[in-house]
This record gives C-alpha cells, structure tokens and sequence, in this order.
C-alpha cells in the first residue's frame, strides 16, 4: 500500500479504508523504534473492537508495545503468517506485514486520523 493514502494514529498504526474494510497493521517508524521484534500477539477472528482499543501487541527484545484499533470494527481477518515471518514487519511494514481486518461498524475515529504530512510531523515534534 502507498504510504500517502493511509491514515496513521499517533501511537503509530496506519489504516487503509476500501469501503467497509479496514486493513491495519504498524508504521515503517514503529518498528525501527522498537528493533529486533521477537513476537507479535494478534486478535481473534470475530472479535468486535472499539477505537482506541487494544487488540494486540508486539515485542522486541527491548520493550513489548500495546496495538491499538484505530477504527471500530470486527475483526474478519488475521494476517495469520505474521507470527512466523516478524520479518515482513520491518521489510514490508505497508504490505506484508498487515496486521488485521476489520469489517468497520463506526468509522467516526477516522476523522481523528492523521494523514501521511501530518504523521511525519507527529514524530518529528515527539522527538523522534
């Protein structure tokens, strides 16, 4: 996916809308922050989440991170190679390295999203 037509939230996971599907995974500056990933927990298909919430996590040898739906939906697809190929997280973080879909229920949080200009000025004034 190009980076350009996502939508990013500012604890760093991007959002990809085509229609009521919603593919999300973790930004390209989340996971060389985090460095060397070792496990990655996903949530269960069928799970209902709520914006804001916390549907997984991810771990690196230095810090474990909560993952968090920037959208409300149901969860209709895991990215179930993921766990095998951290990988595809640092290579291909837009791509292959999608986390999970959701079939959206109230897409009001997206509003609240950043656009790509406004995600890299996020992180520049966070220090990062």
């Amino acid at each position: 996916m190009d980076p350009a037509t996502l939508k990013y939230s500012q604890s760093h996971e991007w959002l990809h809308l085509d229609g009521n599907t919603a593919t999300i995974g973790i930004t390209d500056f989340a996971v060389k922050a985090l460095t060397d990933l070792v496990y990655v927990e996903l949530p269960e298909l069928g799970r209902t989440l709520n914006a804001g919430e916390i549907f997984g996590e991810v771990e690196s040898v230095k810090a474990v991170s909560d993952l968090y739906a920037p959208i409300a939906g149901e969860v209709i697809e895991i990215n179930s190679e993921l766990p095998d190929d951290l990988d595809a997280l640092s290579e291909d973080p837009f791509g292959r390295g999608w986390m999970i879909k959701l079939t959206v229920t109230d897409d009001s949080a997206a509003d609240a999203l950043l656009d790509e200009p406004g995600y890299q000025a996020h992180c520049q004034s966070a220090g990062h």
